[in-house]
């Protein structure tokens, strides 16, 4: 009888661990989260606006987060299959209201923010040029928040960067720090919060805003990311990273995004 009971309960141990792995099998694997780096070719002198190296070494950062995928595309992707399921866009170019919303691919760029694809633009990226200002100023502060518009006044100058929202998930990690820049006056802030702040000619300064869209995307922005050097900095990078994370709506962990990189990752390619 004894032997009987345990084989019972023996066979059912079992049949409850197979049931088990059979439902584990059948729960669907969960979809990467994918975000998208948009850059280009140089434009700027060397050790400035390094586009694409920079896109590729966040990815680097990025691909230390569980669950994160990313694609470096040099200008906007020629296969449309590459924004399939996209959650957040990554911008670091020329000025891109008009790389975005003014040319064949403004239409594929309009249905992603409508679907609340998040978005994120890099120093010269975080602008629209003057004589187009009129034309696509409204909705490009739609989407972004806010912009500067290019090129109303400039400062070279070295100031403590500061927080303006210290809860908010972008500033996990990192405290404020002196940082040298090239700073752009006189930002257009819309519907967007300032989030970052300087001290330059004598006046504070708005150099990052976020932006919650009613349709659920989310934007975050900065000014900042003239010198590639500034993207050696620790906390510059986690700053860009967790900015990029939140858009995408992926958890900021509170200690910040992992973006340690060996010396080799932080290297410019050779000076052509």
């Amino acid at each position: 009888m004894k032997t009987r009971l345990l084989e019972a309960l023996y066979l059912g141990s079992l049949l409850c661990g197979l049931a088990f792995l059979a439902l584990a099998e059948d729960q669907p694997t969960p979809k990467p989260t994918k975000i998208l780096l948009l850059g280009k070719d140089p434009d700027h002198p060397w050790g400035t606006h390094m586009y694409l190296p920079t896109c590729t070494m966040l990815t680097k950062c990025l691909r230390q987060v569980d669950g994160v995928e990313t694609i470096v595309s040099n200008g906007w992707p020629t296969d449309p299959k590459v924004l399939e399921g996209v959650s957040t866009i990554v911008v670091y170019t020329s000025p891109a209201a008009e790389i975005l919303l003014d040319g064949p691919n403004a239409k594929a760029f309009q249905t992603l923010m409508d679907a609340g694809v998040g978005l994120v633009t890099i120093h010269w990226a975080s602008t629209v040029y003057e004589k187009n200002f009129e034309r696509l100023g409204t909705q490009w502060m739609h989407y972004l928040g806010g912009t500067w518009i290019s090129n109303v006044g400039i400062a070279m100058d070295e100031s403590l960067l500061t927080s303006l929202q210290p809860n908010h998930p972008i500033q996990r990690g990192w405290a404020p720090y002196e940082l040298n820049d090239e700073f752009y006056l006189n930002p257009k802030i819309g519907q967007g919060k300032p989030l970052l702040q300087v001290h330059t000619k004598g006046q504070d300064l708005t150099v990052a805003w976020v932006h919650e869209r009613e349709d659920g995307g989310r934007a975050f922005a900065t000014t900042l990311g003239h010198f590639y050097r500034n993207f050696k900095i620790e906390a510059f990078r986690r700053m860009i990273i967790n900015g990029i994370l939140w858009t995408a709506k992926v958890e900021v962990p509170a200690s910040g995004a992992p973006v340690a990189l060996a010396e080799e990752d932080l290297t410019l390619p050779p000076k052509p």
